[in-house]
């Protein structure tokens, strides 16, 4: 959405009806008489402030639960101060999504909510998939509404032909656009051993580890995780959303791995074909965010 910004007068100029007697004047100002320059003209006072539209990386929140309590409760338990993972957040702008919730959901106090995700250094700015009862109530609170998130599928393609002339045309602007280079993300690179409560966190970042994550330590990223080496801690990719992101394990046998929020512990034992072994870790692109565990073939 663009907001347009529009100047604001702080204040009005009106000309005025003054009248010159060029005879008068002529008459009583002595000959020679210098002529001063006209004032110059005073800048214009700058703006104090513009409006303009900003796209910001922001978190999730899917809500599947009423019991506000439990939900406290498990937040704390894996983001709060005393927590498995304090510090995983750093002030993240968090929108609450209740889209997974009936929409015949009672409006209920979310405040001691709001409260909790502050302590687990989470920003909340606003709500979404809502009912028109509870965005009232979340406006209140002061959150704002946020829009649907938007999945976007490929649409087949025309079948109706094109002139030459136009399908030139088209595969010409193709051709510039894959020619040019587009920046890729930058990479952390960790080449200790990680021991237990150690923790390392790719923010906006690839995460390389060339040496063993050993048992209770953490690697986090927010692209990709690669350790060539052991893995027996926790590893979370797409720690910000990209379900894209992967782990890669020249060792695979780790305490959890997560990517984009969908995790997995070894309270389930791995298959033995990728237990132990070269493997990695990717969301199915069925659209069921489901994990995915696959050997690697040398």
């Amino acid at each position: 959405m663009k907001h347009e910004s529009r100047d604001m007068r702080l204040f009005s100029l009106r000309r005025g009806t003054n009248q010159v007697r060029f005879g008068l004047l002529a008459a009583s100002t002595p000959p020679f008489m210098p002529v001063s320059p006209p004032a110059a003209k005073q800048s214009a006072a700058p703006k104090s402030f513009e409006i303009k539209s900003a796209q910001l990386p922001l978190v999730a929140l899917l809500v599947h639960t009423t019991d506000w309590q439990q939900l406290q409760q498990d937040l704390l338990a894996e983001f709060g101060p005393q927590g498995e993972s304090p510090d995983f957040f750093d002030h993240d702008a968090l929108v609450v999504d209740f889209s997974a919730l009936p929409g015949e959901t009672p409006v209920d106090d979310i405040v001691p909510v709001l409260r909790t995700l502050r302590q687990c250094n989470l920003m909340p700015v606003a709500i979404r998939g809502a009912s028109d009862a509870w965005m009232q109530a979340a406006r209140e609170l002061g959150l704002c509404q946020a829009e649907p998130e938007v999945y976007h599928h490929s649409r087949p393609a025309e079948t109706q032909a094109l002139p030459a002339v136009a399908v030139q045309e088209v595969v010409r602007e193709v051709v510039h656009e894959v020619v040019r280079e587009v920046p890729g993300p930058a990479t952390m690179v960790v080449d200790k051993p990680l021991r237990s409560g150690q923790k390392v966190y790719a923010r906006g970042a690839d995460l390389v580890v060339l040496a063993p994550v050993n048992q209770g330590a953490e690697v986090v990223a927010d692209g990709n995780i690669h350790v060539y080496s052991t893995l027996r801690g926790k590893a979370m990719a797409g720690a910000r959303g990209n379900v894209n992101a992967r782990i890669f394990a020249l060792n695979l046998d780790p305490e959890l791995v997560s990517i984009a929020g969908v995790y997995r512990t070894s309270e389930n034992p791995l298959a033995p074909e990728v237990r132990g072994k070269s493997a990695q870790v990717r969301l199915s692109d069925d659209g069921l965010e489901k994990l995915l565990f696959e050997a690697l073939k040398s």
